[in-house]
């Protein structure tokens, strides 16, 4: 829901940086492998309880997810790169919750499964209607950047990276932020497969 509003917020300055890192011919598959590392850096420590430093990691992973794209349409966009790019970044987004869960197994493990499994269910609704649409040749209008079409909704990159920095700062209210993110993903799942059935019916 908010993925447009920070893409036009942040492009100015993603822009420069894929501008400064195209200059030293630095390749945006490179970034997009990095920024997972540091994801994978972040969810590390925060299954040793540094959940402050974990984010910092996480908040810098997906600065690189950004800069990947910019630095991509300055040089050469590839449908290899864009596979890399949504593949980690759908990994990305399952390590967290397992983080906390073994941070917490007794607090959080249930509420990590149940996000977890809402995660599956946006992702397949997002992924399903993305491959048919690409057989059919339809665009999304709202994001000419993205390398698959993007379908929204109501919990997109924005709004997870929001619960992942309330979760780090409140490790304690882990379970039931889950669960409140669990829930809204439900109603973008919804949405989806609405939507899908309805662009998908002619």
């Amino acid at each position: 829901m908010l993925d447009r509003f920070a893409i036009a917020l942040l492009a100015p300055s993603l822009n420069r940086g894929a501008e400064h890192l195209a200059r030293r011919r630095v390749h945006a598959d490179h970034v997009t492998a990095a920024g997972f590392l540091l994801g994978v850096g972040g969810a590390a420590i925060i299954t040793q309880h540094g959940y402050l430093p974990g984010l910092a990691l996480l908040l810098v992973s997906r600065v690189c997810d950004g800069l990947d794209g910019a630095l991509a349409r300055r040089t050469r966009t590839t449908d290899r790169g864009a596979f890399l790019d949504i593949t980690l970044d759908f990994l990305f987004y399952a390590i967290v919750p397992l983080a906390f869960a073994i941070a917490d197994p007794a607090a959080n493990a249930l509420a990590a499964a149940v996000l977890l499994t809402a995660f599956v269910g946006t992702g397949s609704t997002f992924l399903a209607f993305a491959a048919l649409a690409a057989q059919r040749g339809i665009k999304n209008v709202a994001y000419p950047t993205k390398g698959i079409y993007y379908l929204g909704g109501l919990t997109e990159a924005t709004e997870t990276m929001v619960c992942f920095t309330a979760m780090c700062v409140w490790p304690g209210r882990f379970a039931e932020l889950a669960y409140t993110f669990a829930a809204l993903c439900a109603l973008t799942i919804g949405t989806r497969l609405v939507a899908g059935w309805r662009g998908l019916s002619s």
